[in-house]
């Protein structure tokens, strides 16, 4: 194992220790069971995403080794799904300003559960997806695909699942805390003719012009490659693309 490996290693176990106690005080927050917290809740959720963009950008592609490939993958697993619990939790505060409290017992009980979820049901995941991608047919496919996208001359991206999944995941890779999507009215139609659909989001701060200029752009950059047209206005993007709504 080269230095950088294992210094990058290490950097990420250490960031995954301090998530540990980020899912102390979200269990706090959650025992609560009130919406009073949410905000407090999409902060700690901004901050678990921000790592977590952090371990896959900078320090994950540098490891190579196999089992430290799938111990860490595990743990992203969890986090991912994590991320995305709580990211619906704030967003449906915001919307129903009541929930069951079931809806919260339910986080609690994942985040409790991480271990057994982790030795379990992610690692047997992980383990099938590292041993598909390492196998030498299953690998040579993958290869084929991308250079067919690379040589493709437009600049579309090379995206899996639905579009409004896509568009959810580039928002919060860019520090969004809360994307949603919704038909889009009247109002927007007057700017656009044939708008359809109202993207808009959420950030810890609201005076970070940086953070909204960026998750707009990409938005607008992938939507633009897919061949729509987009209207940027703060905090929300408009486009003819026939998105689900929420």
């Amino acid at each position: 194992m080269s230095y950088i490996e294992k210094k990058y290693k290490n950097n990420i176990f250490e960031i995954f220790s301090e998530l540990s106690e980020f899912e102390k005080d979200i269990l706090n927050l959650l025992s609560h069971k009130s919406i009073a917290y949410g905000d407090k809740i999409a902060k700690l959720c901004a901050l678990c995403n921000k790592k977590i963009n952090l371990i896959l950008s900078k320090y994950y592609p540098e490891i190579k080794d196999l089992d430290d490939k799938l111990n860490i993958k595990v743990y992203l697993k969890f986090y991912y799904d994590l991320i995305d619990k709580l990211t619906d939790l704030v967003r449906n505060i915001e919307q129903f300003q009541k929930l069951d409290e079931n809806y919260y017992n339910t986080i609690i009980d994942f985040i409790i559960n991480k271990e057994i979820l982790i030795n379990g049901k992610y690692r047997d995941i992980c383990t099938k997806e590292l041993t598909s991608f390492y196998d030498k047919e299953t690998r040579t496919q993958i290869e084929k695909i991308l250079i067919a996208k690379i040589e493709n001359k437009n600049r579309e991206f090379f995206s899996m699942g639905p579009l409004e999944e896509e568009i959810k995941k580039i928002a919060r890779s860019y520090g969004a805390i809360d994307v949603s999507i919704k038909r889009a009215s009247e109002e927007e139609r007057k700017l656009m003719q044939d708008a359809y659909s109202l993207i808009s989001y959420n950030i810890t701060s609201e005076d970070n012009s940086e953070c909204r200029h960026e998750i707009e752009e990409r938005l607008k950059d992938f939507l633009e490659s897919k061949a729509y047209s987009v209207i940027l206005k703060p905090k929300m993007i408009i486009t003819n693309a026939k998105l689900l709504p929420d």
